[in-house]
This record gives structure tokens, C-alpha cells and sequence, in this order.
């Protein structure tokens, strides 16, 4: 089969991958498409993010469907020619925040296209993916396997979400309209939010959280001041989340925040800068949110029911044979929301 694999900054190849054996739970997915994640870009841009690098070639990807063509033994849940997405998160099960239910935290987590242990876990973008059969869930009739492979971004917003707490009637403010702070609009929205308002420095990234259903968007390049009117009286939101990693982005949220607000922190850009006083004078609450779990299964669980509508963040698909180009296109943002790689 072939495999997209980082050597390093800017190394990206097509090559020749071994097909794994089938263990008796394991399955095998003919994969179908597969999604640019913003960590894929690190490491085709960086080779790395923060004090995480490529120490060995390493297979990217973690935003996968497909159609099972191999089952184990003993597998049972799901069968040859089944459509699926593939949970790129394998927890332990076993470590004490595993059993307390808490698998995203779990102690020996192997993670799709990961480079933060070694050797590598090698990731999803491949033409056959050999996978455990739990990790498979089942795509309803009427979602596509284009929308299906966004089941892993729209989990991390829906957790996210989730770490605010009820956001019914609430007013919220996302800052960052990449592909997970669309997905935060739509899952806010859906979780009742009554107002919402999108901030970031391109305005062809917010034209894609107007279309999530923000209320307001505002280019803080071109307008800082649109955002800054929200400061008066302590603040006007509810609830901020913070999906640009940006350090200016979350010192102005905190100061846009009214007292006794959440402020939910999805962006991974680094260390940063807060103005501790305000966050104690405005008794603000600051939450970290990371990956997601048993929301994978609910996402799919909002495409099918037509609750949350992902298709309009899929912006350009590109064979696998143009891998470097659909690398290269994902990282424009004056053009690309999510591109996905066919294979």
C-alpha cells in the first residue's frame, strides 16, 4: 500500500507501506479520505510543534473513514463492507484515569501521526489501515465518507463544548475560525447558545464561521476596536473560546469576559502571558480542553440526524499522488478551511 510519511520540515513523501497483520480484534479499512489537521501541518511546516519532533520517519493523519475489507476472528461489531470512522485515540483502559473514565487523559495513550513518543505512533494516512475493531464506528446511511472523516475535529469542538458547562441562553465568544472554531460555532449553537461572536485576523476564515451560524464575526486586524467595545461595564460574554493558541487572542477575551465567565482554551500555540489580576477581580473560571472521547460516536451521531451540517467546511479534496500540494493548499488560509486527501 502507500503511505503519506514526514521525514521532516517540508519531507513529505509518498511511499510503500507494509499492510499489519490482522490480530483476532483487529479490522481492516480500505480508507477512503482523510483530513488535514493543524498537528499534520507542524510537522510538514516545523517538524514538530513545541518541544515535540520527528525522530524517525513517521506516517501522518488522523481524520479518517472508510469501508472495512478484513475482520479478525473475533470481531463481531462490525463486518466486510461496512462503512466507518476510525477513532485515532487508543487509551489504555487500564491506567487509574482510564478507569475513572477519563480516557483522553490516559497515562499510555497511543494517538494517530504522533511524535510525542518513541518510537512513533504511525498515523491514518495510508491506503489500508489496520486498526482495533472498537476504534470503527458506524456511518449512517445518507453521510458521506467526506463527512464522516470530520468526526475527529467536530469530537474536539463537542468536548470542548462540554468543558463550559450548560451554555444555554449564554453569549459566547470563539477566537480563531479555523476549522475547530467553525465547529465550535455549530456545537455551541446546538448546545443553546444564544449569541455568538468570531474573531480573527482573515477574512476568509471568518466567512466560514458565518456560515457555522455566528452571529458576528470581526476582523481584529482590520477592527480591534469592534471587539474592544465589548470590555464596557466588565465585560459582555458568557463563555469564551479560545481555538487561535494566540496570546493576545485570550488576554483580549479575559478582558471581554463578565464576571463569573468560563473561559474554555482549545489553541496549542506555546506558554503564555495572562493577566492573572483580571481573570481574580472577574472571578473567570480558566478551563483546558484536549481531545475528546466518547464524543466520536456523537458526532457521527449529529451528521446522521442533520444537527450539525460539516459539508460547508470541507473546502477542496486532492488525490493521494498530490499529497504535497494538498499540504501545501491547507496551510493557505486565505483559501482553505479543511482539504482532505482521497485515497
Amino acid at each position: 500500500m502507500r503511505a503519506i510519511v514526514a521525514h521532516a520540515a517540508k519531507d513529505l513523501r509518498v511511499e510503500e507501506a507494509v499492510v499489519p497483520g490482522l490480530g483476532p480484534q483487529d479490522i481492516r479499512v480500505r480508507v477512503a479520505f482523510g483530513g488535514i489537521c493543524g498537528s499534520d501541518l507542524h510537522y510538514y511546516n516545523h517538524g514538530g510543534f513545541g518541544a515535540v519532533r520527528l525522530r524517525e520517519p513517521m506516517i501522518l493523519g488522523h481524520e479518517i473513514a472508510g469501508v472495512v475489507e478484513a475482520v479478525g476472528a473475533e470481531a463481531r461489531r462490525v463486518k466486510v463492507g461496512d462503512r466507518v470512522a476510525v477513532g485515532p485515540s487508543v487509551p489504555c483502559n487500564r491506567c487509574r484515569y482510564c478507569l475513572e473514565g477519563l480516557q483522553n487523559q490516559c497515562l499510555d495513550m497511543r494517538f494517530y501521526g504522533s511524535a510525542m513518543r518513541f518510537p512513533h505512533v504511525q498515523g491514518a494516512f495510508r491506503e489500508r489501515l489496520v486498526c482495533l475493531e472498537a476504534q470503527a464506528h458506524p456511518v449512517a446511511e445518507g453521510v458521506t465518507l467526506q463527512e464522516a472523516a470530520m468526526a475527529e475535529p467536530l469530537a474536539v469542538a463537542l468536548h470542548a463544548t462540554r468543558r463550559a458547562g450548560s451554555l444555554m441562553g449564554r453569549r459566547i465568544l470563539v477566537s480563531g475560525s479555523g476549522p475547530i472554531g467553525a465547529l465550535v460555532v455549530s456545537a455551541a449553537r446546538r448546545a443553546g447558545a444564544a449569541e455568538i461572536v468570531v474573531t480573527d485576523i482573515a477574512d476568509g476564515a471568518l466567512g466560514f464561521a458565518a456560515g457555522a451560524g455566528a452571529d458576528r464575526t470581526i476582523n481584529v486586524a482590520k477592527a480591534p476596536e469592534d471587539l474592544a467595545a465589548y470590555a464596557a461595564g466588565k465585560g459582555y460574554f458568557d463563555a469564551l473560546f479560545e481555538a487561535s493558541g494566540a496570546d493576545a487572542a485570550l488576554r483580549k477575551g479575559i478582558e471581554v469576559g463578565r464576571p463569573r465567565g468560563v473561559i474554555v482554551q482549545l489553541g496549542l500555540g506555546g506558554d503564555m502571558t495572562i493577566p492573572i489580576n483580571l481573570i481574580t477581580a472577574k472571578e473567570l473560571e480558566l478551563r483546558g480542553t484536549f481531545r475528546f472521547h466518547e464524543e466520536f460516536a456523537l458526532a457521527l451521531e449529529f451528521m446522521a440526524k442533520g444537527l450539525i451540517d460539516v459539508k460547508p467546511l470541507i473546502t477542496a479534496t486532492a488525490p493521494l499522488d498530490k499529497a504535497r500540494d494538498a499540504f501545501e493548499l491547507a496551510g493557505d488560509r486565505s483559501q482553505s478551511m479543511k482539504v482532505q486527501i482521497a485515497f
